[in-house]
């Protein structure tokens, strides 16, 4: 062409990078011409003498052409691919490893930082050295098959030693790896660490509120019901409930969202299903937007705080009951004295007979009163012997056939070769006829009376329902009748004393007191079982004794006394008893000095303690010397005193060691003035009884 031709066009495309296919058509027949152009990049050249190859030749340039850009592309493609890979695998958090068959390590990732090395560090060992001893051959093993499985990945898990020398928990993906005719492993490594620990903590906790003995819930924002342990389950079937959800308190719905709205717990709220009660309480898990539920059944622990304050009331109304029983003793005393001396003069007016002795017979009344009193508050003087408490039914049985009336039928069950019990023979023939009494009132159109012995063996589990009771083997007493029964609400006050529910004038009030005095000073307890308009069962439980005793003695007092010209020292703080005392001894020819308390005895014996043969000092007095303490501090001065202890209480009030012995040096108030006489003589005629070994 003018000016311009074919080479220094395709040299000007090669300037510029002409990326397209050119072809040099020349009319010329030199082939240095074809050939330069060829070393300058020509695709081809046609001849004008051949011009009707330049069809063919376009076709070729251009189909060479696209298999070149398709090629190009394809490397470029596999170049972008690998550097895709290589920054996945460079910048990876898992970890890469190659080894070979033997588990030299070919590769590592840079993410092997994480473990503390360097990938140089690690490309030449064997893998298993850093491998811990215990999983070295399981993972040699595993990685065996990796090998001769392709295609099949493994995965395991297996401790390995960090850099610092602690130990990882990894988990491993290995596949097999085919490439250029070597075979390998490729493994694909997580380190699982913190996520093992937190599952094992997860576990842990998960741990408490499966196997928790109490009941746990777990309710949604809706307070639906989302999980429940076996516990829960087992107080729902305790219940005679299908399902965990039907012990819910019907209000939880309520609970629930009041507890997510507000962020709080709701504690302690309590339930009642049928005889059972249960305390709740709700947390909230704001996180979760659920509320955390734990149930207790509390019917035992309220039913044994409710016989505690029972028990605890009993005793406060036993103490006042004592304290009045013994003051009014004192007065009994003076009362009872005064009468008798009065009746046994022999010059009294005969019109003064009968009103003195109605005097005598009604303060005999009232100490029977003051006596039982004393039996409630288990401060009654008792005289335990070997007994044999079928014996004492048997006796006392022909009587209740008579208190109870034609109407009510007595039926007597016994167990034969019943063991003996430690009791006072009196006071079990009072337990019966006050509860006959009761049972007789309560059959008012007739009925049937039960009484039967048996023995039962009480284990733990019957402690924990009853806590007056104590493990071991007892006899027991039990008292039935298909009477009215006893109301749910006066149930807990039956034993108090002066309650009734009887007419006013047809009861004291002290029946039920007494047989639960009595109990408690033969260190028994009661059982009651009552409802109304189907009867009452009393089961009274009595030890069995463990050491043999003498018989009972007769009953009844012989008052043939005698008088004497002894000296007697009479300490007594009540001044009209004192009085009397000294009016009864004086009037027998004892010679009497006498004080108001420990203090005020202790100057008169002092002044006459060669002359004082006998110290009669009531037992319990105001001041900081109680009557054993003044006699252990005179017999310490003069061993051959001779001791008399008056009380209104009690030997257990004396002391459970206590070797005083009622009639022989301890005088029950009230007492005839007789009873008096009789003991100061009877205990100046004895061997002398130390007071320290009382």
């Amino acid at each position: 062409m003018p000016q311009f031709n074919a080479m220094e066009a395709l040299q000007l495309l090669n300037q510029r990078q002409a990326d397209i296919p050119f072809i040099l058509v020349t009319g010329s027949q030199s082939e240095e011409v074809a050939v330069e152009c060829m070393k300058e990049g020509a695709d081809d050249y046609v001849l004008k003498a051949t011009l009707k190859r330049l069809p063919s030749a376009l076709q070729n340039v251009l189909k060479k052409w696209g298999a070149e850009k398709e090629r190009q592309s394809a490397i470029h493609a596999l170049a972008e691919s690998e550097e895709h890979f290589r920054s996945l695998i460079e910048n990876a958090l898992d970890i890469i490893f190659i080894l070979n068959n033997e588990g030299i390590v070919r590769y590592a990732s840079p993410s092997i930082r994480f473990l503390g090395y360097k990938k140089e560090e690690l490309i030449g060992e064997p893998f298993f050295k850093y491998v811990s001893n215990d999983d070295e051959r399981e993972v040699r093993e595993i990685l065996r098959k990796t090998v001769n499985s392709v295609n099949e990945p493994h995965v395991f898990e297996f401790m390995f030693r960090h850099q610092n020398d602690s130990w990882r928990v990894l988990e491993a993906i290995g596949k097999a790896l085919l490439q250029e005719n070597q075979s390998g492993i490729v493994l694909n490594i997580r380190d699982v660490t913190e996520r093992k620990q937190a599952e094992a903590e997860i576990e842990k906790l998960a741990v408490f509120p499966r196997l928790n003995p109490n009941p746990v819930f777990e309710l949604g924002p809706e307070g639906r019901l989302t999980y429940f342990n076996a516990a829960a389950e087992a107080m729902a079937r305790s219940m005679g409930k299908n399902h965990p959800s039907e012990i819910l308190p019907e209000d939880a719905s309520e609970v629930v969202e009041e507890c997510l709205t507000k962020g709080q717990s709701d504690l302690h709220r309590e339930t009642t299903i049928g005889n059972r009660i249960l305390s709740w309480s709700f947390f909230p898990i704001i996180t979760s937007q659920a509320v955390h539920c734990y149930a207790v059944d509390i019917t035992e622990r309220l039913n044994l705080e409710g016989q505690l304050r029972q028990s605890q009331k009993m005793e406060s109304v036993g103490q006042l009951a004592a304290g009045v029983a013994h003051d009014f003793n004192n007065i009994l005393t003076i009362i009872q004295g005064y009468s008798n001396l009065l009746l046994d003069r022999k010059d009294i007016d005969t019109t003064l007979l009968e009103p003195l002795e109605q005097i005598a017979a009604a303060s005999e009344r009232a100490a029977n009163l003051t006596g039982q009193l004393l039996m409630f508050s288990r401060k009654q003087v008792i005289q335990p012997y070997d007994l044999d408490l079928n014996e004492v039914i048997a006796n006392i049985t022909k009587l209740l056939g008579r208190i109870l009336g034609e109407d009510i039928t007595l039926r007597v069950r016994q167990t034969p070769d019943l063991p003996h019990i430690l009791g006072d023979a009196g006071m079990m023939e009072q337990i019966i006829m006050n509860l006959a009494i009761n049972a007789r009132d309560a059959m008012s159109k007739g009925g049937a009376m039960s009484l039967s012995t048996t023995v039962a063996d009480i284990t733990r589990l019957h402690v924990q329902v009853n806590p007056e009771a104590r493990v071991g083997q007892f006899v027991v007493l039990r008292i039935s009748d298909s009477g009215s029964g006893i109301p749910p609400r006066i149930m807990s006050r039956i034993f108090e004393p002066f309650f009734t529910t009887k007419e006013v004038g047809k009861g004291t009030g002290l029946g039920l007191a007494t047989v639960y005095g009595i109990v408690k000073q033969h260190h028994g307890w009661i059982e009651l079982l009552s409802e109304v308009n189907r009867g009452t069962t009393f089961r009274i439980y009595l030890p069995i004794s463990s050491r043999p005793m003498t018989q009972a003695p007769a009953k009844g007092l012989t008052y043939d006394v005698r008088g004497g010209k002894e000296t007697v020292l009479v300490v007594e703080d009540e001044p009209e008893l004192r009085s009397l005392v000294r009016e009864i001894l004086h009037h027998y020819g004892y010679t009497v000095h006498e004080a108001a308390s420990g203090p005020e005895a202790i100057p008169v014996w002092e002044e006459h303690m060669e002359q004082i043969d006998l110290l009669l000092t009531d037992m319990v007095m105001p001041g900081r010397l109680s009557g054993k303490e003044i006699a252990q501090q005179f017999q310490k001065e003069k061993p051959n005193l001779r001791v008399v202890y008056t009380t209104g209480y009690s030997v257990e009030v004396i002391g459970k060691d206590s070797k005083m012995k009622r009639g022989v040096n301890l005088l029950q108030k009230p007492y005839h003035p007789l009873a008096l006489v009789k003991v100061v003589r009877d205990c100046l005629d004895s061997p002398a009884m130390i007071a320290d070994s009382i």
